[in-house]
Formats: C-alpha cells, structure tokens, sequence
C-alpha cells in the first residue's frame, strides 16, 4: 500500500498543472452560473417563467437537464448541472487513460513494472488519484456554490453529486484502458461514453412528463442509462436522494475493480482488443503528407462520425416524438402555441436545430483533435525524422490542416445525413424541414474552421501549450455561446464565440456575411501559422 501511495503521489506531481487547471475551471463555470442565476432569476416569479419556458422546449431539457420547482438553488442545478458533470467525466477520462494506458505505450509502464510492486499497483494508484481529483472537485466546487450565495446544504449535495460522477467515469475508463491498445483510442472511446451519457440523459429528459404546474419535469427511462441522469437525480436543493449518489459510487467501485481484475490477468502493453499490425508496404496514398495525415486521423474520424451520426439520428427520429409527446400535456399546448411559431413543426425545428448546434460542436473537435495530432507527433520524435526530409513545414503543416477541415466537414454533414433520414423514418413529410438538415449541419462548419486554425496557430507558436489552449478555446467558446446570456456578459464579449456566428438552421436562415467572415478569419489563422511554423525548431 505504501508504494500505491507513493505512486499515486508521483501523477499527481505529474499533473501538477493539469489537475489544477480542470478543477478550477469547473469550479469557476459553477460559481459564475450561481452568480448569474442569482442575479437573474433572484425573485420567484423569474425562476417560474424559465422553468415554465424550459419545460415547454424540449431541445432546453436536452441541452441543461429536468427543472425540479423554483428557488435558487434548484434553478442554479437546473442550467448547469449537465454541462459541469460532462467536464467532469472528460477531466477523469483523460486522467485515467493518461496515466494507464498511454504510460504502457510509451514505455514508462515497463520501467515501473522493474521494481518489486504488484502488476496492478500503477492502475489501483490512478483510481485513487482519480477519486481524489473528483472529491477535490466535489468541496471546491461545493464551496464556489456557497460563495454565489447558495445555501451551504444544498451545495454539498451539487458538489457530491459532480463528483460521484466524475468517480463513476473514472472506473470507466480504467475499463476502457485495459480493453483497448493505445492510448489514442482509448481516449477517443472514454470521450465517446461521456458524449453518449450525456445523449442519453438528455434524450430521457426532452422525453420527460411535465408536472400540471410545468415547474418539474421527470425524466424518461434513457435518463437512467447514462450517469449524468442518476447525478441529476439527486435533487439536491429540493429534496436531497442519497440513493442515486450510491448507485453511481456503487458502480465506480465494480468498474474499478474489475479494471483491477483485469490488469492482474494480462501483460504490460497487451490489451483485450490487440493492436492490428500494419501493411508491409503503404498504400498509394501513404507517401504523401496528406495520406499521412489522414492515417493518423481516420481512426479518430471513424469515431467522431459515429457519435455525429448518433446525435443526428437522436435528432431526426426524437423530433415528432418530442414534439407529439409535450403536445398531449394541455398546458404545454397552448404554452407552445404563443411561444413557438408554427406550432407542432416549429417545435421540432427547434429542437432539431439546437441538437446540431452540439454537431458542430463535435466537427470543431474533430478538426482540433486532427490539428493536435502534429503536437503528438513532434513530442515523441516522429516528426523529426520526417521533417528530416527537404520538405517545408508548411506543407507538412498545411497537409494537417487540410486533413482538420475535411474531418470537420464530413463529422458535420454525416450529423446532418443521419438526422434528415430519422426525420424521414419518423414519418414527417419528405417536403418538410428534412431536406434542409444537412445544410443546416454544414453551416455550422465556418465556426469549426475558426477553432482549428487557432489549434494550429498555438502550436506553430507556442507548441507546449498548443493542447491546453487548443481545447482551452473550444471550452471558451461553447461556455461563452451557451452561457454568456445567462451570465449577463456583454454582447461584444459573447460575440467572440464562433459559435455565435453560425446560422441556427433551419429556424433562421442562413447568414452569408457571418460564413464568410468566419472562412476569412479562418484563413487568416492558418496563414500565420505557416508563417510562424518555418521560423521555430522542432521541440519535445
């Protein structure tokens, strides 16, 4: 136990500025939400109109959760409870995978396996630094809750609930690391989960019975399939449920065990799913910086597009069922008949829209995943070798970049094909906004072209910070598209989000003047970066 420890004690020292950056950040997104919503929404009669608005627009219970009735705090875990667990489990994930998987790729296992611990000691330290990161988080966050001006009950119970899922992931991906052989995908299937937790939570939400007095709303069945809906669940500033935190500590137990279990029975370096070997030879493609590139991403690709197929299908299909469902509550009706306009069609239009706003979402992760990818590359020596060649960095730089674009393109319009034909399979008319969706997908595409210029722009300059700061931005953006409203920030500085520029398709039209600015600053992003990249030297 003591060399547990001591391991345990040495990623944390890795992590040193990692760890601190995601707790803080998370702990700095609740406190802001706190504070916006108490300056909002201070008086009843406001939580009771958001409430009343959210429980009458499916694509709001799918973005932030259920409403469970009014008061600060309830409103406060209403808008922003979803969106902290989901960076909970991403900030576990990596973790995990970090410290397990990517440590046996790289070589730094073995050396630890030299010396006199057990096969298992390196993982079991990793779960109990990862239980220690999300309890971390689970007090500082509880304590930013109580600093907005939350009652200091229900904010341990809020922050208790994050953690318990950020723990549940935390077994997860152990899982994960020992099923799969690289660290790469490993990561990109941990992701995968935490993505598809939160659709499932969300798809059991926009599902969800409103209450008579449209105040509460109780999730469908799929809520219960995702961690994300057992966190919500526990209800902490209405009526606290102890028995949700318990299942998902109960699981973060039984999936670390067996990720333990596991480690006992198998090698360094092998896993569950054993790594193909490659072609003796490269293909036609192979010689060239773009076949490269692409080598390297398609994998990757192959998983953004199943989640974007995922979350369209869940948008296409769930649309008339939502829309047919909120219709049958009385109240709802009428309230749906003055808010949206067109009614029953103009509500699934915007749920549609709202769920390929997140596609986008997904294609400027693609992109900046496809970008990072060089800063992999470099650190681990592989692109000296082939900068060794007389080629120009830019070619090798815009070879990437070129490879990022398409990835964000085809993650974006396979979200759009998936979604018009679960619209199509639902029965609504082929006339109907159906045929619409793939534009109203692709033009999310400028927006993702932004980020991953800048992605690449960092590592051109600043190569060391190019991962932090390239979904550093990501993050920025989407907090600052979603939230900014909310946290009553100026429009100028909420204007700095693509994602504010994008064409909310098919509920408004699409905006020429916003695609083409963002193209141009797109543009402009990557031509500094070619500029920048010829004038620094290869670092690890």
């Amino acid at each position: 136990m003591p060399g547990v420890l001591r391991l345990a004690l040495f990623q944390a020292r890795r992590d040193r500025v990692t760890l601190p950056v995601w707790i803080m950040g998370i702990t700095l997104l609740g406190f802001a939400t706190s504070s916006a919503v108490v300056i909002q929404f201070g008086d009843e009669a406001s939580q009771a109109a958001i409430l009343t608005l959210a429980a009458s627009n499916p694509a709001f219970l799918f973005l932030r959760g259920v409403p469970d009735g009014t008061g600060v705090g309830a409103v406060v875990f209403f808008q922003g409870f979803a969106f902290t667990a989901v960076l909970a489990g991403l900030m576990s994930t990596f973790l995990v995978v970090r410290h397990t998987r990517t440590d046996e790729e790289l070589g730094r296992a073995e050396l630890l396996g030299a010396v006199p611990l057990p096969r298992a000691a390196s993982l079991t330290a990793t779960l109990v630094l990862g239980t220690v990161a999300n309890l971390l988080l689970a007090v500082f966050l509880a304590a930013g809750f109580v600093a907005a001006g939350l009652e200091l009950p229900g904010a341990a119970w809020a922050g208790a609930a994050v953690g318990a899922v950020g723990a549940c992931f935390v077994g997860l991906a152990a899982v994960i690391a020992q099923v799969l052989p690289s660290g790469r995908s490993a990561n990109g299937a941990a992701a995968g989960l935490v993505g598809a937790a939160y659709l499932l939570r969300g798809a059991g939400d926009a599902l969800g019975t409103p209450a008579a007095d449209l105040l509460h709303v109780t999730s469908a069945w799929p809520s219960l399939l995702s961690p994300i809906g057992w966190g919500q669940r526990s209800r902490p500033f209405t009526s606290p449920d102890v028995s949700a935190l318990l299942v998902l500590i109960v699981g973060a137990l039984a999936l670390g065990a067996l990720a333990v279990l596991i480690r006992r029975r198998r090698d360094v370096g092998a896993s569950l799913l054993p790594q193909r070997d490659g072609r003796e030879r490269a293909g036609a493609g192979g010689t060239s910086f773009v076949g490269l590139a692409w080598r390297l991403q398609r994998s990757t690709l192959a998983g953004w597009c199943v989640g974007a197929a995922t979350l369209g299908a869940v948008a296409g299909a769930l649309g008339p069922l939502v829309s047919e469902t909120v219709s049958s509550v009385a109240p709802l009706k009428e309230l749906i008949s003055r808010l949206v306009p067109g009614g029953q069609a103009g509500l699934i239009d915007v749920f549609v829209t709202a769920l390929l706003g997140i596609a986008g979402v997904f294609a400027a992760a693609a992109g900046i995943q496809a970008v990072l990818r060089m800063r992999a590359e470099e650190a681990e020596g592989r692109s000296e070798v082939l900068l060794a060649a007389p080629v120009a960095r830019a070619r090798w730089l815009g070879a990437n970049l070129f490879t990022a674009a398409a990835s964000a393109t085809v993650v974006a319009g396979v979200a759009g094909v998936a979604a018009a034909v679960g619209l199509a399979l639902s029965g609504t008319a082929a006339d109907g906004p159906a045929g619409s969706l793939v534009p109203a997908a692709l033009a999310h595409v400028p927006a993702a072209l932004v980020f991953l210029a800048a992605a690449s722009l960092v590592f051109a300059f600043a190569p060391r910070l190019s991962i932090l700061l390239g979904w550093g931005m990501l993050a920025a953006g989407l907090v600052l598209g979603e939230f900014g409203e909310l946290f009553g920030l100026p429009v100028w500085l909420q204007d700095v989000s693509p994602f504010r520029h994008s064409s909310a398709m098919p509920v408004e039209s699409f905006n020429l003047t916003g695609a083409l600015g963002l193209t141009v600053t797109a543009a402009a992003l990557a031509a500094l970066a070619a500029y920048f990249i010829r004038r620094r030297d290869v670092t690890t």
